[in-house]
């Protein structure tokens, strides 16, 4: 399925009655073909639905903060949903811990359904000068047009999520909440008690983390489910970025948004302290990787993507050597004596060694032409769509490779798939 498609667009929900059911096109069968470790691997899947359930204890959906780009992250759970990859794990920060509240507090039938209402409800018309059709075409005219819509975002808020401060934070006394961010989540709470079932989160086998940090401490913060009482504060603490959103009181203490410390909860899921066979759904909506700047709004736009990438790769690559070691330690540990595997020292190796395996599918949203630094805060109707359809066909065209959710094989126990460095189509 290449960009072009046009079959798998997201649809504001009173458009839905109007709209076909999404199809995906069946592609020729290919022969099988040989990685460049020597594997054969099968033929390219004609559909991505509907798939068997992968040999892994725990399927993991790690979504990471990007604002109005976390459309991207809804397109890629709708394509998991056709294929029966309902996670065990959903974990997020900033708007990809909203995204995971309205996965695991809504049941499978009504998670899509909730995605779509939220994305909905958040986007907004496109700005219009009524000249598009003549005089605005192309790339230019469409960062223009989207420049226009972020201004105006800038100005207005984005309904059922934030609103200005009128007046403006510096007209209010220093030490008031008002005081310190532009705009108010308010109507984000409501947004959340409307469309997220706390209770289901709390009380359903899918665990639940979000990350935020404190303040006070300027420590990284992980709220869980195993671990909390989740309400609709750590969502939105997850999600509080400064100066525009205000800091999130959570028992006694104030957040802000997680990603100021790590942009991305992937540690956490594959390190953290319950070790299973894993696979796990890495979405990200920084892409790490990048053109040189040509003027200052791509030096804003590239300055961003690195810092919210958070290095995903990296970390991945980090990941990797630590796990060959545990693998290693594991299979030292079998050909110890009792008395030494008794012993304090003996237990320490035990907590140390792992032999669980890890998949981790990379999902990047990389962004087009014509978008600009604002694009994780232009919420137009028209940007909603093109982020949730590119999630769409990127999560169709990975799931279609046999390999993207194989077991790794080999000593180390961790593999990962990248449709942009793995794709074979």
């Amino acid at each position: 399925m290449n960009s072009s498609d046009s079959s798998a667009q997201w649809v504001p929900r009173a458009e839905q009655s109007r709209v076909p059911a999404f199809e995906l096109k069946a592609p020729p069968r290919l022969p099988s073909v040989t990685t460049d470790d020597g594997r054969r691997v099968a033929p390219l899947r004609k559909s991505h639905r509907d798939l068997p359930r992968p040999p892994f204890e725990c399927v993991a959906l790690v979504l990471q903060g990007g604002g109005a780009l976390g459309a991207y992250q809804a397109g890629v759970y709708q394509a998991l949903l056709e294929a029966n990859l309902q996670p065990n794990w959903v974990s997020g920060i900033s708007i990809g811990a909203i995204n995971a509240a309205l996965i695991a507090g809504n049941a499978p039938e009504q998670q899509l359904e909730k995605l779509r209402a939220f994305w909905d409800m958040v986007s907004t018309p496109r700005f219009s000068l009524g000249l598009e059709e003549h005089w605005l075409r192309g790339d230019l005219a469409h960062r223009f047009i989207n420049r226009l819509n972020a201004s105006a975002i800038l100005l207005n808020g984005v309904g059922g999520f934030f609103a200005p401060r009128r007046p403006p934070p510096y007209l209010f006394p220093p030490g008031t909440l008002e005081a310190t961010s532009w705009y108010d989540t308010a109507p984000l709470r409501a947004t959340l008690e409307q469309l997220v079932d706390f209770d289901r989160i709390n009380n359903s086998a899918i665990r639940f983390s979000v990350g935020a940090v404190n303040i006070r401490t300027g420590n990284f913060t992980v709220f869980d489910s195993t671990t909390h009482t989740i309400r609709p504060e750590h969502i939105m603490a997850s999600g509080a970025l400064p100066p525009g959103f205000p800091p999130i009181e959570v028992d006694s203490e104030l957040y802000w948004d997680g990603g100021l410390v790590s942009n991305t909860p992937l540690q956490w899921v594959v390190a953290g302290d319950t070790r299973l066979d894993t696979l796990a759904f890495q979405i990200d909506l920084w892409s790490a990787r990048g053109d040189i700047p040509a003027d200052l709004n791509d030096v804003m736009m590239r300055q961003k993507e690195i810092q919210y990438s958070s290095r995903t790769r990296a970390y991945t690559d980090q990941f990797r050597a630590i796990q060959r070691v545990r693998t290693a330690l594991a299979n030292i540990i079998d050909k110890l004596p009792p008395e030494v595997l008794d012993s304090d020292d003996g237990q320490r190796l035990r907590i140390a060694a792992d032999k669980r395996v890890y998949k981790i599918v990379h999902l990047i949203y990389r962004s087009k032409r014509y978008e600009v630094q604002s694009k994780d805060y232009e919420f137009s109707r028209t940007s909603m769509t093109e982020h949730w359809t590119a999630g769409y066909q990127d999560a169709v065209r990975t799931l279609r490779h046999p390999e993207a959710l194989e077991r790794p094989t080999d000593r180390q126990g961790v593999a990962t798939f990248d449709l942009g460095v793995d794709g074979r189509e």
